[in-house]
């Protein structure tokens, strides 16, 4: 599913006009994206959980060369699904 059929799902079933739709969505994941740049974990009742943590620094290996290499600490998002949707996508009774 793409943005573009979301804006259009958006669209069919509130009956905003496509602009409208499309204006929403980018509103919703821009807010998204600045909540997670500033670390914070979004929760939504009925879906999910986005949450950012943080990976230390470690020692990897090229696999090409076999030289020891550092692997720089970052930030990785993580999306870990409520009991609602699981259920939904393993066809169980909600």
């Amino acid at each position: 599913m793409t943005k573009t059929d979301l804006v259009e799902k958006i669209q069919a079933s509130i009956g905003l006009s496509r602009k409208d739709a499309a204006v929403m969505l980018e509103s919703v994941f821009s807010i998204m994206k600045e909540s997670l740049e500033a670390g914070e974990t979004i929760k939504i009742s009925g879906f999910g959980s986005f949450v950012v943590s943080r990976k230390a620094a470690r020692r990897g290996r090229n696999p090409q060369t076999g030289e020891a290499i550092t692997i720089e600490a970052r930030k990785v998002l993580t999306f870990k699904p409520g009991s609602v949707l699981r259920d939904a996508i393993n066809g169980e009774a909600v």
